[in-house]
Order: structure tokens, then sequence, then C-alpha cells
């Protein structure tokens, strides 16, 4: 079975850094990473993952509009949301708009996987 290839977006260097270290240890292949909004729809139509996972709050375009712009371009997108503490009502927006689920931060490797398993299966 061919690994399944990611794409991170999130406007921390280290934040991406550390879903990539839990993605590539557990086999999947993380095909790129965008740190704002307009460069992960870019990336998006580029590279066509399998599964994004798309930081909410970013400078330019934030999450929920790169997520709608994402699932404009291929409404079958899988999306996964990550999010800090406290930002509920912009998650429930995310999942109206279309996200699979969301993982908050500071990630923690189970959930990250529980989360990108449930998406792809």
């Amino acid at each position: 079975m061919s690994k399944k290839k990611i794409l991170i977006v999130d406007d921390a260097a280290f934040m991406r850094m550390m879903i990539k270290d839990i993605l590539e240890n557990n086999g999947y292949d993380v095909v790129g990473e965008a740190n704002d909004g307009t460069q992960a729809v870019e990336k998006f139509k580029d590279l066509r993952p399998d599964l994004i996972t798309l930081d909410i709050t970013m400078p330019d375009m934030d999450g929920i509009a790169a997520l709608k712009e994402i699932k404009s371009i291929d409404p079958e997108a899988k999306v996964i949301m990550c999010s800090a503490m406290g930002q509920q009502a912009m998650v429930v927006d995310a999942i109206q708009a279309g996200a699979k689920d969301f993982i908050v931060k500071p990630f923690q490797a189970d959930r990250v996987l529980e989360a990108i398993n449930k998406t792809l299966s």
C-alpha cells in the first residue's frame, strides 16, 4: 500500500515540525508544508494530498477561508483543523465548512494519529 500523502499547514514552523515528526514516524508521507492559507491552497492544487492538517489562526488567509477554498476545488478533500484551546466557535465553523475532524494544540501524538486514521479510513 502506498503511503498516504499529507500537507501540513501552520504558521508556526515548530508546530509543523511536531506534526511532521508524528506522521513520518507512523508511516505517512509529508509531501508539503505551508505557513498560511494562500500557500495552503496553492500547494493543495499542486500536490493533491490525501489529507491536509490546517491551522485555524494564520496571517493572510485563515484556516477557515483556506478550508472553503480547498473544498471548492475538491469537495472530497479531507481536512483536519488544528486549533488552540478556546477556539471552539471557530472549530464549529470549520466542521460546518467541511472539516472532518480537529486536533487541539499542544498536539498529542495518539490524538493526531487517531484523527488522521479515522479520516483516511
